[in-house]
């Protein structure tokens, strides 16, 4: 008897849909595997034979041949053990055909016929959902992620025993229930405040416009002035992510088995702080299968670069697209796949290698050549993209004993939210933000009074800034002006533009 199941397969972090077929007839017993399968899926068969001796099943006497089509997609996930052990009872007469028809079925098996956590449960429901699949069954520790998806019914099963109950209709059960609503209100929390930063108020105003228009910050000081501490507090008073949002990074963690077991969506911007060793394939995505990196791990969130002159400069390099275009794509022989990474990159430096260069309270003891060797590590044009360049000095000591508190980060998500639904008014119906116009955008929505051109004419002649830095500043302004309700860009908007440039090539060279 023939059976036919439907499943998905994982491609990167999309899921696409797999017909499992499984054919069993009389002839000398055999199990033949079609249909391009990799190491983990041709070794299912073994899996599945002792599931089903375990749990008191009949496995098929005769020629088994199992075929997954497409034929030519690569199949490399154990999820599909779930569905191949219950097409094998259809096909020995075990289930009746007629009862799979409406359902998708994954889970991979463990030998006792207990069902394993799968990777990309939340992908492939909302591929079930698109192609109008009405019941998906998934393995009960991916339920709730699964259940995200409204659209469709997600049943629970523990082992391959409660699997064939459900698709019977012997087990009752009544789809796993997801409140959305209640997720985000229950875990849309931060355990770190920016009231516990003391001082930087200057570093802080730079983080405001950052989170503001999206905008890239490199910080630069010596050691323990509170770099790291900012940049793990700018997600506080980034707006908090809408439902789609959620969606959308939620799967990429779901896809590589990240996301943790109690929480089904991702309720907080993610923020990721890669150690500077980390390979070009770990920070932006690659691998003979291609699978997203800490960039798209970072989907709209931050991404921290620590000590970013130690991280390789070709890995460095390869920022450049994805900080561009908010998405990398991985291009392979065979295939191309492209991950979103749409995020705000967060960089901090020491001035010099012993960290202490313009600490008036230390004195470097580097040379001139190793200082410019030190922060050469960082190409022109990456720099060039990088909007606001912060210094952030050693805290005095009236700051670190005031027991005076600064602005708390919901007094500044505030002054966010506030230029965020400017932003959102200025580029309907497609929405986005200052620091990702456009050329076009950039002179319909920047445009400076006579004063304010020559504010920035005097930057570009001085500093020798480039095309791009021209336009990050015009950003920057725009920003600025967005979060003092200003319509117009004024001078002020363009010199405070300015000052965050500071730490541009050409300066960087008189050190």
């Amino acid at each position: 008897m023939l059976a036919r199941l439907k499943t998905f397969a994982l491609i990167g972090i999309d899921a696409v849909p797999v017909d499992v077929e499984v054919d069993v007839s009389p002839g000398l017993p055999k199990t033949v595997l079609v249909g391009l399968p990799e190491a983990a899926v041709r070794e299912s068969t073994h899996r599945i034979e002792r599931a089903l001796a375990n749990l008191g099943y009949h496995p098929p006497q005769g020629r088994v041949v199992i075929n997954l089509a497409p034929a030519d997609l690569r199949k490399d996930a154990a999820s599909f053990d779930l569905p191949i052990a219950l097409g094998m009872l259809i096909g020995s007469g075990q289930v009746r055909p007629e009862q799979v028809e409406e359902w998708a079925v994954v889970g991979e098996l463990a030998l006792d016929g207990s069902a394993r956590r799968i990777k990309g449960a939340l992908s492939m429901a909302m591929t079930a959902a698109r192609l109008g699949i009405q019941r998906f069954l998934v393995p009960a520790a991916n339920a709730k992620e699964a259940a995200v998806v409204q659209e469709v019914a997600v049943f629970p099963a523990s082992t391959l025993s409660e699997a064939v109950g459900l698709l019977t209709g012997q087990l009752l059960m009544e789809p796993v229930p997801t409140d959305v609503d209640g997720i985000f209100s229950r875990l849309n929390v931060y355990d770190v405040d920016f009231a516990e930063v003391r001082g930087q108020e200057f570093a802080k105003r730079a983080l405001v416009i950052a989170a503001a228009g999206g905008h890239n910050v490199l910080m630069s000081g010596p050691p323990g002035s509170g770099k790291t501490m900012l940049a793990r507090r700018l997600p506080t008073i980034l707006p908090p992510l809408t439902p789609e949002e959620s969606l959308e990074t939620t799967r990429i963690y779901s896809a590589l088995g990240l996301l943790p077991p109690d929480q089904p969506l991702l309720t907080v911007r993610p923020f990721r702080a890669p150690h500077h060793t980390v390979s070009d394939a770990g920070l932006v995505g690659g691998g003979s299968v291609p699978s997203p990196g800490e960039i798209s791990l970072a989907h709209h969130g931050v991404l921290f670069l620590d000590e970013l002159p130690e991280f390789d400069r070709r890995t460095l390099e390869v920022l450049r697209q994805p900080l561009e275009e908010g998405r990398v794509t991985i291009s392979r022989a065979l295939a191309s796949t492209t991950f979103p990474a749409n995020f705000i990159l967060v960089a901090a430096m020491n001035p010099c290698p012993c960290g202490y260069f313009g600490d008036p309270r230390r004195q470097c003891l580097c040379a001139p050549t190793a200082i410019e060797r030190y922060v050469s590590r960082i190409s022109g044009p990456l720099l060039d993209r990088i909007d606001l360049h912060v210094e952030v000095p050693a805290v005095p000591w009236q700051d670190l004993a005031s027991s005076r508190e600064g602005l708390t980060s919901a007094q500044m998500r505030e002054l966010v939210l506030r230029a965020r639904h400017r932003q959102r008014q200025r580029f309907a119906p497609h929405p986005t933000l200052n620091g990702r116009m456009s050329s076009r955008q950039i002179r319909q929505f920047c445009r400076l009074d006579t004063p304010s051109q020559n504010v920035l004419r005097g930057a570009v002649e001085q500093f020798g800034l480039s095309a791009r830095a021209h336009d990050r500043i015009l950003r920057v302004a725009r920003t600025i002006a967005d979060l003092e309700d200003a319509e117009d860009i004024r001078p002020e908007h363009v010199f405070e533009a300015i000052n965050y440039r500071i730490l541009d090539r050409k300066l960087w060279l008189r050190y």
